[in-house]
């Protein structure tokens, strides 16, 4: 029997359907702090499923991984678009994600990684059903301090958990809100930064959000320094760090419209930095200074 469970992001409830006696619920609790009761207004849904037909299918983006980054294949099908998943770039595709053109309804079929496919998929849907609601799902560690979030952007292997591990070690009572992928939603015309079921390989899954204190862009560098960026560099920084398929026009302009409003009423810094004490402390005597 299928279980249908729904919940709840930065606003936005979205619903997750499996069968009962499947195995993977019991890996999926960092969904339980954002649990919702009514899913009757769900953005999305994803059913996931034992067996799936393919079709025809036509490369729409071919991902490039590095390392361990994960691999995400995506391509065009009748009525829609197909992802295809898999942990690392030598490991076969194990997931398959079937959606129709609005990212409205889902259907998952997994060989191997179930867990691991189950949230890409609803990450991925998220980030692409949510974009034209003033919400931004950003690649960025997250730290709360005197309540307001400060995010840490920055290219893979750059440090950004580094540096917000300095920031809970060296400025007290900072705390982490998010690792990996927090959102950005503008919420009556104020930039607001909320814990997501999704963080990397920190398991930090908070049901919270605070205003933006601020945009870090980390840079590693043989020194510790900050300036604070213009609009338009703040928009750069933000925009390659943001979740969307720009080739689809109602994608791209809700993530210029977002981005555009958040560099306006947040400042953005660009911080050289090496990985030490130093950069925390350099950083965050700025950036509390102004928030």
């Amino acid at each position: 029997m299928l279980v249908n469970r729904s919940y709840k992001v930065a606003g936005h409830v979205f619903s997750l359907s499996l069968e009962e006696e499947d195995k993977a619920w019991g890996a999926l609790g960092n969904y339980d702090p954002f649990l919702c009761e009514d899913y009757s207004g769900a953005l999305f849904s994803l059913e996931v499923v034992p067996e799936m037909e393919i079709g025809p299918k036509e490369e729409y983006f071919i991902s490039k991984p590095e390392g361990g980054e994960q691999r995400i294949d995506i391509y065009h099908i009748d009525g829609g678009y197909l992802f295809e998943l898999a942990p690392f770039p030598e490991t076969p595709i194990c997931g398959w994600l079937k959606v129709n053109s609005d990212f409205s309804k889902g259907t998952l079929m997994s060989t191997a990684y179930k867990v691991f496919c189950i949230n890409n998929a609803m990450m991925l849907m998220y980030a692409f059903r949510t974009v034209g609601l003033d919400t931004i799902e950003i690649h960025a560690s997250c730290t709360v301090k005197d309540g307001k979030g400060f995010l840490f952007l920055g290219k893979s292997g750059t440090g950004k958990s580094t540096h917000s591990r300095l920031w809970l070690k060296n400025i007290p009572g900072a705390w982490l809100l998010n690792d990996d992928n927090p959102v950005i939603r503008i919420v009556d015309g104020t930039p607001r930064v909320y814990g997501t079921p999704w963080s990397g390989k920190t398991p930090c899954y908070i049901n919270d959000n605070y205003p933006v204190g601020a945009v870090v862009r980390i840079n590693r560098a043989p020194h510790d320094a900050i300036h604070r960026m213009g609009v338009m560099e703040g928009f750069a920084s933000l925009y390659s760090s943001s979740s969307g398929l720009r080739d689809i026009k109602s994608i791209a302009d809700g993530l210029f419209n977002t981005i555009s409003e958040v560099v306006q009423k947040v400042p953005c810094y660009l911080l050289d930095c090496l990985p030490d004490d130093q950069a925390a402390i350099v950083c965050s005597e700025e950036v509390l200074g102004n928030a």
